[in-house]
């Protein structure tokens, strides 16, 4: 019996999403689009911090040469920092009528970062790639709700998610970023809900958080559904390793739409291995 802990604190997400283990920090951070806040949880004494941000926030990045972060907010990409708290443009890509939705920094320092429209129902969205220097590329497009980039340990293999067409697809990484052909890597049977956010393992399990299945389902690196950890709310947005032996997982979820009991908490469980480090943008 997996135990499952639902982290104290004084309010739930209406969209948690955009998760980030800092371990310069030892934090756990993470957003809630919707209710326009950055959450962080101290792992040394539990407590949780938020911040209220001027639109939609979907993910946060830590920078590695410079204080702060960058951070998807509404449709742009912004260089923010909370103490106190600032916030400048950096790029403005999308289209209008769109949003920032998920994102992940790779090993070589690029920030990857789909959106989508704000209703999610037009393949509006798009995926962007953030090189060092600040330049911005769209990389791929047609997307309903772009989601949960995931990129494997030697920079080479990324994973991205359409989660209204519930598919997963992989693309390879050349050396200079640009990307292979998009493959279709996993179709979502009935049942499984709809992919979301993703993290890697340290064994190359990949970790899907399954929006209205109430799970976190781990795939081999063929593709094939491993194991599953149900989780006391419907709708589960992301995942991520997090702690000093990357041993804890920590998952969000969101209370927009549902009346349950705990829906919108962040958890933590014991996902019975280790993942894989994050990474810091380099610009």
């Amino acid at each position: 019996m997996i135990t499952v802990r639902d982290i104290s604190r004084d309010r739930r997400d209406a969209l948690g999403e955009g998760l980030y283990w800092s371990a310069r920090e030892q934090a756990v951070y993470w957003t809630d689009i919707l209710g326009c806040r950055v959450n962080r949880l101290r792992l040394a004494d539990g407590l949780v911090d938020s911040w209220e941000m001027p639109g939609t926030i979907g993910w946060i990045v830590e920078r590695e040469d410079a204080s702060g972060f960058v951070a998807g907010l509404d449709r742009r990409m912004v260089a923010l920092t909370l103490n106190p708290l600032t916030i400048t443009p950096l790029a403005d890509p999308d289209r209008a009528g769109n949003r920032m939705n998920d994102a992940t920094a790779d090993p070589a320092g690029r920030i990857w970062a789909g959106t989508m429209a704000l209703d999610g129902a037009r393949p509006t969205g798009a995926f962007y790639r953030l090189d060092q220097k600040g330049t911005v590329t769209r990389v791929d497009d047609g997307y309903h709700i772009a989601n949960g980039p995931a990129i494997t340990p030697d920079g080479r293999t990324l994973f991205h998610t359409d989660s209204a067409l519930r598919t997963v697809y992989r693309f390879e990484i050349d050396a200079d970023g640009g990307l292979g052909p998009r493959e279709t890597f996993i179709d979502f049977e009935e049942g499984w809900g709809d992919p979301d956010g993703m993290t890697i393992d340290a064994d190359g399990g990949l970790w899907i958080a399954c929006w209205g299945a109430g799970c976190v389902t781990r795939f081999t690196p063929e593709g094939r559904c491993d194991r599953s950890i149900s989780l006391p709310a419907s709708q589960v947005t992301n995942c991520i390793f997090a702690g000093p032996e990357l041993d804890r997982m920590f998952v969000t979820s969101a209370s927009h739409g549902v009346d349950e009991p705990q829906a919108g908490a962040l958890f933590e469980v014991d996902p019975g291995c280790r993942g894989t480090p994050t990474h810091r943008y380099r610009g």
